[in-house]
């Protein structure tokens, strides 16, 4: 079992209409500096993206924040974390975010968090990572996708042999005990050259 040292959440920028997705980013950020594992998220100040590195820091934990410049405004760049990496552009941000992290978890969002998390299930179905990817279903928030994953599986766009190995969770306790169950020695740093350049 291999150690997870940095984790990658993706999440809302907005804070959402439910309580408990808030009250979820901020568990999983106190769960995170506990256990030493560095954050590393889109670098905002808002939101549950806010929430969760807010978070970390709290509790003494360690930050990277990778945020596009066009977005520091509008996503309010969080200037308290240790590490604030300013990227051209989205592209370079998935990028950085990919090779800074160990592991992916998704807490609820929208299109960006949705788009971000179909990657990296994309990536790992073409053979170009192995590193554990989590869907954290707080609230059944990630249902409907999940009800889709499921359909498309059934209607053979998914595959046996192009199958997606992703981790469900319902609370935060699940996540960090889940994701360390699932990596493997070769998992972290695998990732193709050509991934890289096409980003």
């Amino acid at each position: 079992m291999s150690e997870i040292k940095t984790v990658c959440v993706y999440c809302g920028s907005g804070s959402g209409t439910n309580p408990l997705f808030v009250e979820a980013a901020q568990a999983f950020g106190k769960e995170l500096a506990e256990s030493g594992v560095t954050l590393v998220y889109g670098g905002g100040a808002i939101g549950l993206m806010g929430a969760v590195a807010n978070a970390v820091l709290d509790h003494g934990g360690t930050v990277t924040g990778i945020i596009p410049g066009f977005l520091r405004t509008r996503e309010i760049a969080l200037n308290r974390v240790q590490d604030m990496i300013v990227t051209d552009d989205m592209h370079e941000r998935k990028r950085l975010m990919f090779e800074h992290s160990d592991a992916f978890v998704a807490l609820p969002g929208g299109i960006g968090t949705l788009e971000e998390l179909v990657e990296q299930m994309t990536w790992q179905q073409l053979g170009r990572h192995r590193k554990p990817i989590l869907i954290a279903n707080i609230d059944g928030f990630w249902d409907p996708l999940l009800g889709l994953l499921a359909h498309m599986t059934e209607t053979a766009f998914i595959r046996p042999q192009f199958s997606v190995n992703v981790l469900t969770a319902d609370s935060v306790s699940e996540i960090l005990p889940k994701l360390r169950a699932a990596a493997a020695p070769e998992q972290a740093k695998t990732m193709a050259p050509e991934i890289a350049r096409r980003l």
